[in-house]
This record gives structure tokens, C-alpha cells and sequence, in this order.
């Protein structure tokens, strides 16, 4: 079940979210907290405007290949309260990106339960189950 924190802030509770396989939204991490509402889930909004929402395994050769490209991802940044990623980390990544990564051949494992439905706006379905994940969520 996802974590919200939306009642205790004030705010109405988000609708359950579906995953790309159709299933309820499994959270990504809690360690390091990721997702665009930092609550462990790739949810998204209206405010998302990067569609945070592909919950992927980070690898060193991803982590290389978005600095190269302009978003370090793995330098902490204590002044937004982020520790930089490490490969293995768990991550809820740009749709955008991640399908950047996948053209360039940079892509990092997908963890489909945990990918939000709103990733298939950007990213073909086939592409992200070609890239999943081999072990649980």
C-alpha cells in the first residue's frame, strides 16, 4: 500500500495508483526515500512536470551516463537533503529519461510492480518489461 502523508498535511488523500501491470502501485524505496512526493512510491501529479514515475534499480553505467548528459544523479546535494545515488539504489526516474537511457543503451533494470501506469504516456510497455528487474520489488 502506498504511504501517504496528504491527510495528516491537510490535504485529500491521491487516489489509489495502478502500476504498468495493471496492479496497485508497490512502493520503490524508502532508503534512500524516493518519489516525486518523497514517499517511498512513483506517484505523480499535476505539479510533476518530469513524470517521476519509473522505479528503477540504478547502475553504474546509468549513473554515468545522466551526469554525462546533465543530471547527476550520484553527487549529494545536502542542501535539497539528497545523498546521491549509488548503483543498486532504487530511484523513481523521469519517463523521459529512463527512455533516453534506453536508446542510448544505458537503461537500468525496471521494477514494474513499482512503476507507476503513468510511465506508458512516454515509455512503450514492451520497452520496460524488456528491462525488468529479475528479482522482487
Amino acid at each position: 500500500m502506498p504511504l501517504d502523508d496528504a491527510p495528516s498535511r491537510g490535504l485529500p488523500p491521491r487516489p489509489q495508483a495502478h502500476n504498468v501491470l495493471g496492479g496497485v502501485l508497490l512502493p520503490c524505496s524508502v532508503a534512500p526515500l524516493t518519489g516525486f512526493f518523497r514517499d517511498g512510491c512513483c506517484n505523480t501529479g499535476p505539479a510533476d512536470h518530469g513524470l517521476h514515475v519509473v522505479c528503477v534499480e540504478v547502475t553504474a553505467a546509468f549513473l554515468a551516463f545522466s551526469q554525462a548528459t546533465g543530471n547527476d544523479l550520484s553527487t549529494p546535494r545536502p542542501e535539497y537533503g539528497f545523498a546521491g545515488l549509488r548503483p543498486g539504489d532504487r530511484w523513481c526516474l523521469c519517463a523521459a529519461r529512463w527512455d533516453e537511457a534506453r536508446r542510448a543503451g544505458f537503461a537500468p533494470p525496471v521494477l514494474p510492480e513499482a512503476t507507476h501506469e503513468a510511465a506508458l504516456q512516454v515509455c512503450r510497455r514492451e520497452d520496460l518489461m524488456s528491462h525488468a528487474h529479475d528479482g522482487e520489488p
